[in-house]
């Protein structure tokens, strides 16, 4: 290896802990797709029916790819097209599929990002008692859709946000922001769930998503749909086949335990999915019964309901949840 290219490797920086590492990658794969994605695609395809299939295939899929992913970015030292090329130049086209899949992702996640940004700042107005956001509940979805000043401003700030934050580096900022926000995250989660739990009809969401109905999947066409869904959310939700692990993985030192680590972010991310379902379905039959267990209603309305609900403290932990999403 020449002189210029070991200086190479060492500035590309490294992560400053393992903790920080797992705090990173559990971020990259928790976040939407588990709060907003995972509880409306459980919601419209049966509830217990979909929840076992997705365990499956995290068990039997997740985790080989996932380490598989991370063994790759260790073993390169490169992101996905890098790692790629080098495991064999023809090789090359499926580390291109990675970033493409990624960039496809980026064009609506930027998006809905400003969207959770637009819910942020309108319980921030509504305690400065600036706008009437308090009550609105889906009118206010509906009319944030509508604001399409309003969305391009937010949808731009999201991105500037992001690239404040990658710019930082590896510790100084993807892990030093991961570190704080994902432990918070998971406290916040855990006391909507408590929260929620304590509402009247809870209890109706508990069954939905817990009483054995393996309905859904009676048919072959049926079995299909959530197959393909708990399928497509899986990989979504645990980042994988998109570049992200390969390149967390790339940073990561070689004595550390890449079965574990695998194992560790896949069952927190799991957890994390889980818990945003307790929090969502539930939270839509105790405060939100006229709303949908589908689409990305079950985010916005459902969830500004549960905080409008919690009187002056309300939109508080409204600001702190949409932050943390």
């Amino acid at each position: 290896m020449s002189e210029h290219s070991q200086h190479m490797e060492h500035d590309r920086g490294s992560w400053g802990s393992n903790f920080g590492f797992l705090m990173a990658a559990v971020g990259s794969a928790v976040g939407l797709g588990n709060i907003w994605g995972f509880p409306y695609k459980m919601g419209s395809n049966g509830g217990f029916a979909f929840l076992v299939i997705y365990l499956l295939l995290v068990i039997f899929v997740g985790v080989v790819v996932m380490l598989g992913e991370l063994s790759i970015g260790r073993k390169t030292g490169l992101g996905a097209v890098g790692a790629y090329a080098k495991l064999g130049k023809k090789y090359k086209w499926i580390g291109l599929l990675g970033i493409l899949a990624a960039f496809c992702l980026l064009a609506f996640y930027n998006v809905l990002g400003g969207l959770v940004m637009r819910y942020m700042f309108g319980f921030i107005l509504q305690i400065l008692d600036v706008d009437g956001f308090a009550g609105q509940s889906g009118n206010f979805f509906g009319y944030i859709l509508h604001d399409y000043s309003g969305m391009v401003f937010f949808h731009v700030l999201f991105i500037v946000c992001n690239v404040v934050i990658v710019m930082g580096g590896i510790q100084g900022g993807i892990e030093k922001f991961c570190t704080v926000a994902m432990p918070a995250l998971f406290f916040m989660l855990l006391f909507v769930i408590i929260y929620v739990a304590f509402q009247p009809g809870a209890g109706e969401g508990y069954a939905f998503m817990l009483t054995p109905n393996l309905k859904p999947i009676s048919t072959f066409s049926g079995f299909l749909n959530v197959l393909k869904t708990a399928a497509g959310q899986m990989f979504f939700s645990l980042s994988l086949g998109m570049g992200a692990i390969i390149s967390y993985g790339s940073y990561l030192d070689k004595k550390e335990n890449l079965q574990k680590n695998a194992l560790l972010i896949i069952i927190m991310d799991t957890l994390v999915a889980l818990m945003a379902g307790l929090c969502v379905i539930p939270g839509r039959f105790a405060l939100d019964p006229t709303g949908s267990l589908g689409g990305p209603k079950l985010l916005f309305v459902t969830m500004q309901n549960v905080f409008s609900r919690m009187g002056p403290i309300g939109p508080l932990f409204g600001i702190l949840f949409y932050l943390l999403v």
